[in-house]
């Protein structure tokens, strides 16, 4: 499993951010919110992100969606 996050903050604000927390999983800048968009990830306003659990398998397949933070044996589950 690779876990990524993503938001619309830049690029030079992630790297801070994975400095800062330690992070050891990539964050995805999508300033103009097209992933967020795509994974229907939006908030009603279109421009807050509303945080999103995504696990896609190998093929492509959505295996796991949910908004908010589930448990995390949840998602492992799903992988």
């Amino acid at each position: 499993m690779q876990p990524l996050g993503v938001n619309p903050a830049s690029v030079e604000s992630h790297r801070g951010y994975v400095d800062k927390f330690q992070f050891n999983f990539p964050l995805l800048s999508d300033p103009e919110r097209t992933i967020a968009g795509a994974y229907n990830a939006l908030r009603e306003d279109g421009q807050r992100i509303q945080r999103t659990v995504y696990v896609i398998g190998r093929d492509g397949t959505v295996r796991f969606a949910q908004r908010g933070a589930p448990p995390v044996d949840d998602i492992v589950r799903a992988a």
